[in-house]
């Protein structure tokens, strides 16, 4: 009997069974490692991503829910429409004052 005395490193099939085992090693990390992700869209969780945070080109991501949206910045520091509405103050306990505006500064101060 010629079958009982082979090597099994010789047989072929063997190889082919542990490629298979390295390949379902690799897709199960890359399964963990996506279902590990905070922007996962199968998560029910709110999150927010700041990349590159504090330089020109600053990427802000919120997921709420299902809905994700992308914020990216365009170097500008305080760049924007509005008006000025009032004044805040630190206080020497580290709490914070506002003191609004007035009507009638806000219409003689055009900033």
């Amino acid at each position: 009997m010629k079958f009982l005395s082979d090597d099994d490193d010789l047989n072929p099939i063997t190889t082919a069974v542990n490629l298979v085992d390295v390949f379902l090693v690799i897709i199960a990390a890359l399964i963990i490692s996506i279902a590990q992700n905070p922007l996962n869209p199968f998560s029910s969780e709110n999150v927010t991503v700041i990349k590159n945070e504090g330089e020109p080109n600053m990427e802000i991501i919120v997921k709420e829910g299902n809905e994700i949206k992308q914020f990216k910045s365009n170097g500008e520091i305080g760049s924007g429409n509005g008006q000025k509405a009032g004044t805040a103050y630190q206080m020497k306990d580290g709490s914070m004052v506002y003191v609004p505006q007035d009507k009638q500064e806000k219409g003689n101060n055009n900033e």
